[in-house]
């Protein structure tokens, strides 16, 4: 039988790197993409906004505000990495990100590949 869900089947480093949408990047089995603000409680609407997506969607990444960037870190924890729910969110997360209630100040930072979590 075949329906139009998502998998929860982690998909490859490779297939990450080629789906992944725009200014998203993959790191270690994690999807991620840093959102920069002009304030502080811009990025925390932002989040929330984020985090009221992910409700709906059932499908709930890592948020992370630090001041006036936002990082969203989608994983899927039973699949032990990156899957199709993971993909589709981040392109959900890119649709708020460009919606026209979104500050005209918001702009998408440059990721440090090599800056650790925290």
């Amino acid at each position: 039988m075949t329906h139009n869900t998502p998998s929860r089947i982690r998909l490859t480093d490779g297939d990450v790197q080629d789906r992944k949408p725009a200014l998203w990047w993959g790191d270690d089995g994690k999807l991620f993409r840093i959102f920069e603000f002009g304030s502080y409680m811009r990025g925390v609407a932002f989040a929330v906004r984020v985090a009221e997506l992910a409700e709906a969607q059932d499908h709930h990444p890592d948020i992370t505000i630090n001041y006036k960037k936002v990082k969203v870190n989608y994983y899927t924890h039973d699949a032990g990495g990156v899957t199709e729910f993971d993909l589709r969110g981040a392109e959900a997360v890119n649709g708020l990100f460009a919606s026209p209630s979104e500050p005209e100040d918001a702009q998408a930072a440059q990721p440090d590949p090599n800056a650790g979590e925290s």
